[in-house]
C-alpha cells in the first residue's frame, strides 16, 4: 500500500471542522452546569443526572452512526452525506439548550435531558464520519499526529473563542447582574452566536474536503442485517486488545476532563477569588495552550513514538494540574487577593493544559493507526466504528464527569447563585478535597491503560506492506 499523504491545505480545511465539536464541548463542559445549576436555578445533581442520562443514549446511537457510516454507498461517499446533514440540527437544537423555558425543576429537567440527547446524536453525525476521514486522508505514522494536532488546534481554539467572547463581552456585571457569570442574557447571546459559528464550521469544514470524495473507500454491497448482526460485528471490530486499552484510558481521560472543566469557573471564581478580568485573561491563554499542544504533540512523537509520547506528556501533565489545589489545602500557596496567585495559576494551567491537547493529538493518532491492524484481523475498514467509540468517550467528559461534579456540589452543598463572600471557607476546603485527588485517580488509571498499547510504528509500517501485498488475513 502507497503510504498516501494530506497537504497542508487539506490539513487546514479538515482541522477547521472541529471548531464545531470544540464550541459544543466548551459549552457543555464549562458552562451547562454553571448556567443551569446556578442561573436557571436547577438542582446541579439534576443537571448532572440530565448528561448522565443522554450518555446511555449516546452509548447505542454512537456505534450505529459509525456502523452505518462506515457502510453508506452514495456519490458523496460515506461520510459527507452525514456531515452535510448535521449542520443545520445541531445548530438549532444548540440555540435551544441556551433559551430554557421558565418550567419548574420537573420541566427544565426533562427539557435539559431532550435537548442533551438530540445535541449529542446530531454532533455525533457530524463528528464521528468527519473523525473517520483521517486514517484516508494519511496513512504516514507521523503526519496523523500533525493533523490530529491541527484538529485538536481549532478544536480548542474554537471553544475557548466562546469562553474568551463570554467572560469579555457576554458574562459581565449588570445593574441587575452583579456578578457576570450570573448573567443570564449572556448566555441567550451565547446560544445564538454559538450555533452560527457550529453551522459555519461543520459546511465549510464538509465543503472543502469534498474534492477528497473520488480517492476515498467505497465499501462493498451488503445484505441488510438486523440489529443484532450488526453489534456482534461492532464487538468483534472493537475486541483488539490495543483498542480497549485506548478505550478504557480515554474514558477515564474524558472523565478527569469533564470534571476539571465543569469544576473550573466554579473554582475560579469561588476556591481563587478571580475577578471576571482575571478570569478573562486566564481564558485567553488556552489559545497559547493549544499552540504548545501543536507544537509538541508531533516533537515527541517523532522523538519516542506514539505510546511512550503519550504516557511521558500524560505523566507531566497529571501530577501537575492538580497541584495547585493541593498546595492551597496544606496552605502553601498564596491567600486569594495576593498580586502574585493569579499569574502563578495562569502560567501552571497554560503550560499543562498544552501538554493535555498534546496527548489528546497523539491518543486519537493512535486509534488511527489500529484501522489497518483490524483491516488485516476482519477484513474490513471501521473507521466509523472505532471513532464512534472515541466520540462517544469524549462525550462522556460531559456525561460522567458533569454527573461526578454535580454529586460533589450536592455533597458539600455548594449555595445556588451566591457571591464569593456567602461561600464558606469550610465549604471550599470540601470541594479541594474532593476535586484534587479525584483528578489524580482518574489520571493514574488512564495512563495505566496507555501502557496496555501495542502497536508499534514499525508494526503499522508492517500492516501497510501486508495490505500492499494483498496478504490479509481474513
Amino acid at each position: 500500500m502507497t503510504t498516501i499523504k494530506a497537504d497542508l491545505k487539506t490539513q487546514l480545511t479538515y482541522g477547521f471542522g472541529a471548531v464545531a465539536y470544540g464550541i459544543k464541548d466548551n459549552g457543555f463542559g464549562y458552562f451547562l452546569l454553571l448556567f443551569y445549576g446556578t442561573v436557571v436555578g436547577l438542582e446541579p445533581g439534576l443537571v448532572g443526572t440530565a448528561i448522565f442520562i443522554a450518555l446511555v443514549f449516546d452509548a447505542i446511537s454512537d456505534p450505529i452512526i459509525g456502523y452505518w457510516s462506515d457502510n453508506t454507498r452514495s456519490r458523496w461517499g460515506r461520510r459527507h452525506p452525514f456531515m452535510y446533514a448535521s449542520a443545520i440540527p445541531v445548530a438549532i437544537s444548540y440555540w435551544l439548550l441556551w433559551n430554557p423555558p421558565e418550567w419548574g425543576q420537573t420541566g427544565l429537567f426533562w427539557y435539559l435531558v431532550c435537548l442533551a440527547v438530540l445535541i449529542r446524536t446530531f454532533i455525533t453525525l457530524y463528528e464521528t464520519p468527519s473523525s473517520a476521514l483521517m486514517p484516508e486522508l494519511s496513512t504516514d505514522y507521523a503526519q496523523r499526529t500533525s493533523i490530529q494536532a491541527w484538529r485538536q488546534f481549532f478544536g480548542w481554539s474554537g471553544g475557548n473563542f466562546m469562553s474568551v467572547m463570554m467572560f469579555g463581552l457576554l458574562l459581565v456585571p449588570t445593574e441587575q447582574y452583579a456578578i457576570g457569570t450570573l448573567n443570564r442574557e449572556g448566555y441567550e447571546t451565547y446560544g445564538v452566536i454559538s450555533s452560527v459559528l457550529i453551522f459555519l464550521a461543520i459546511a465549510i469544514s464538509a465543503a472543502g474536503t469534498h474534492n477528497q470524495i473520488p480517492h476515498l473507500r467505497v465499501p462493498p454491497k451488503r445484505d441488510r442485517r438486523g440489529l443484532t448482526a450488526i453489534f456482534k460485528e461492532l464487538f468483534q471490530t472493537l475486541g483488539e486488545k490495543s483498542f480497549m486499552a485506548l478505550f478504557a484510558a480515554s474514558l477515564f481521560g474524558a472523565m478527569a476532563t469533564g470534571l476539571a472543566g465543569a469544576m473550573s469557573y466554579i473554582l475560579l471564581t469561588y476556591f481563587w477569588g478571580l475577578s471576571s478580568s482575571q478570569i478573562f485573561i486566564y481564558t485567553s491563554l488556552v489559545f497559547i495552550s493549544a499552540g504548545i499542544g501543536l507544537a509538541v504533540a508531533p516533537w515527541f512523537v517523532k522523538r519516542w513514538g506514539k505510546k511512550a509520547a503519550a504516557i511521558r506528556l500524560g505523566a507531566m501533565a497529571f501530577s501537575v494540574a492538580p497541584a495547585p489545589v493541593l498546595l492551597r489545602l496544606v496552605g502553601l500557596m498564596p491567600e486569594n487577593g495576593d498580586p502574585i496567585l493569579f499569574p502563578l495559576i495562569a502560567i501552571i494551567n497554560t503550560i499543562d493544559l498544552g501538554l493535555i491537547i498534546a496527548c489528546q493529538a497523539v491518543l486519537y493518532s493512535m486509534v488511527a493507526d489500529l484501522v489497518e491492524n483490524n483491516e488485516l484481523r476482519t477484513g474490513k475498514r471501521s473507521e466509523g466504528v472505532f471513532f464512534a467509540a472515541i466520540t462517544f468517550i469524549r462525550k462522556t467528559n460531559q456525561g460522567l464527569g458533569a454527573f461526578a461534579a454535580g454529586i460533589i456540589l450536592s455533597l458539600i452543598a455548594f449555595p445556588q447563585g451566591a457571591s464569593q463572600a456567602e461561600v464558606s471557607a469550610e465549604t471550599l476546603r470540601n470541594l479541594g478535597l474532593w476535586h484534587a485527588p479525584s483528578l489524580l485517580i482518574l489520571w493514574s488509571l488512564m495512563l495505566f491503560c496507555i501502557s496496555r498499547y501495542q502497536l508499534s510504528q514499525s508494526d503499522h509500517e508492517s500492516n501497510l506492506q501486508k495490505l500492499s501485498s494483498g496478504s490479509q488475513r481474513l
